[in-house]
C-alpha cells in the first residue's frame, strides 16, 4: 500500500496513477493521442491565461481521495483556486480535466467510468472527455450533488466549452489536423 505522500515522491521515471493505495498502469498513449492533447492544451492554454490561470499537462499529479491520485492528460487551473508552482502533489482541484481516450477497452473504461467518479469525488468543476476514434468531445459539469451531468456531446463544428466563457473549440480544425497527419505519412513501399 501506498499514501499520497509516498506517490507523489516517487521518481519521475515510475509512472502510474495512484487507485485505492496501489500504483495502476496508466495507458500508453499513440501519436493520435499526443497529437490531440497538444492541440486542446495549445486552445485552452491561451484561454486561461487570459483569465490569470494556468494549464498543465500529464505529469502532473492531483489528489482525489485520501488513497487516490489522477494523472488528467490536461488540467486547467484558475483563480483563486491555484496551486504552488512547486507543488509535487496537487491537492486543489482543477477547474477543468480533460482525458483524451485511447482505443484499448481498459483505458476507455478508466477514462469514462472511473476517473469520471473520481474527478465528482474531488470537486473538478468541468470533465472533458475527447474521443478520436468517434471524433467527439463531450463536457461534464459537477451538480450540487456531487455528480457529474451532460453539459455538451459534440462531434464538429464550432463549440463553446460550458462554464468556460469566451472558449470556442474548433472540433472541426482538430479532426482535420488528425486527417492531414494521417495522409502525411509516409506509406512503407510495395513488395513485389
Amino acid at each position: 500500500m501506498m499514501t499520497l505522500a509516498e506517490w507523489a515522491a516517487l521518481d519521475e521515471d515510475i509512472e502510474g496513477e495512484l487507485v485505492d493505495g496501489v500504483l495502476e498502469e496508466e495507458e500508453m498513449p499513440t501519436i493520435l493521442h499526443e497529437l490531440v492533447v497538444a492541440w486542446m492544451l495549445t486552445v485552452l492554454r491561451r484561454w486561461a491565461r487570459r483569465r490569470g490561470g494556468f494549464v498543465v499537462g500529464s505529469e502532473v499529479k492531483i489528489a482525489v481521495g485520501p488513497r487516490r491520485g489522477r494523472k488528467p492528460d490536461i488540467a486547467v487551473f484558475l483563480p483563486p483556486s491555484l496551486p504552488a508552482p512547486s507543488d509535487t502533489l496537487v491537492r486543489v482541484p482543477p477547474y477543468l480535466a480533460v482525458e483524451t481516450t485511447s482505443p484499448r477497452p481498459r483505458d476507455v473504461r478508466r477514462d469514462r467510468v472511473e476517473k469520471l467518479a473520481d474527478y465528482a469525488r474531488a470537486g473538478v468543476r468541468y470533465y472533458c472527455i475527447v474521443d478520436p476514434q468517434l471524433r467527439s468531445l463531450e463536457v461534464y459539469e459537477l451538480g450540487h450533488d456531487r455528480r457529474y451531468t451532460v453539459a455538451l456531446t459534440a462531434g464538429r463544428g464550432r463549440v463553446r466549452l460550458p462554464g468556460c466563457s469566451g472558449l470556442t473549440v474548433d472540433l472541426s480544425a482538430l479532426w482535420d489536423e488528425v486527417d492531414e497527419a494521417e495522409h502525411a505519412r509516409p506509406r512503407a513501399p510495395r513488395r513485389r
